[in-house]
């Protein structure tokens, strides 16, 4: 069966665009680098937030396709932790032109609706912006995008327009509704 797909294109151009959520009450949220290259943490994280809303473009990747994404230069993995349990991630791509991209954004189910997205996509896009200062010899950071689509979660749009992301590009097209992976089969039923 087809669906209809929409996906939004949206970019900040100056680190002056971001508006920062409030962070969550309390010291319990805590946002970390994962600063060893890890396939496997990496697909975790990625089957954890993605499962329920169909993220399945990487699940056919092998182990060294997965840890050539981890171990890219200036690219980088952000962890949001709730009391030392991860409750979602950033992660970030630089590209050849200052551009650095979320490539993914999200929270695992358990997290959301308590205000840890907000605080997460805030620092995330804050690391983006100063990426070049992690990596030597990067230029500096002349934009930072993103997209999301008519699949993600139902305040994800809000989320992004908020921290103030602008839209450039909307792609309507009919593609093949996928079944929701989960983290493991038959998780969401």
């Amino acid at each position: 069966m087809s669906i209809t797909l929409t996906t939004w294109s949206l970019e900040q151009t100056s680190p002056s665009d971001l508006r920062p959520a409030t962070p969550p009450e309390g010291d319990d949220v805590a946002v970390r680098r994962a600063e060893v290259p890890s396939a496997e943490f990496s697909r975790f994280l990625y089957t954890a937030v993605g499962g329920d809303i169909r993220w399945n473009d990487r699940l056919s990747l092998t182990y060294k396709q997965w840890q050539e994404i981890v171990e890219k230069p200036g690219a980088e993995i952000w962890v949001a932790y709730d009391k030392g349990t991860p409750a979602g991630y950033v992660e970030l791509d630089p590209q050849d032109d200052g551009a650095v991209e979320i490539v993914y954004f999200g929270l695992i189910p358990a997290f959301r609706g308590r205000r840890i997205g907000g605080h997460l996509l805030s620092y995330g896009v804050a690391r983006a912006w100063d990426l070049a200062e992690r990596w030597p010899g990067r230029e500096a950071t002349k934009r930072v995008w993103l997209h999301t689509c008519s699949l993600d979660g139902p305040h994800a749009m809000a989320n992004y327009e908020r921290r103030g992301f602008r839209l450039f590009d909307t792609k309507v097209e009919e593609v093949e509704e996928s079944e929701t992976p989960g983290p493991w089969p038959g998780a969401h039923a």
